[in-house]
């Protein structure tokens, strides 16, 4: 079997997989940078659109006072579904 070399890739694989890795990133963070996260929603392919917004969704329901930011970034997002 051969192996994979960088032109195997396509960009949407190298996207979804960026994607991927932002993802966690934000999971994982209590306080999200909010540079990747616009990476992330540029990068972000359709198929994980439900995923980051029940991540976001997750942050709020922990926090007691959850950021405007936050918030209106959630709006957003979930206008564009």
């Amino acid at each position: 079997m051969a192996s994979r070399n960088r032109s195997d890739v396509s960009g949407l694989q190298a996207q979804t997989a960026l994607s991927r890795v932002l993802l966690e990133k934000v999971r994982q963070d209590n306080h999200p940078s909010f540079t990747q996260m616009n990476i992330l929603e540029q990068t972000l392919p359709r198929s994980l659109y439900r995923e980051y917004l029940t991540i976001l969704l997750q942050k709020v329901i922990d926090e007691q006072w959850p950021s405007t930011s936050m918030l209106r970034r959630i709006q957003r997002f979930s206008a564009q579904m």
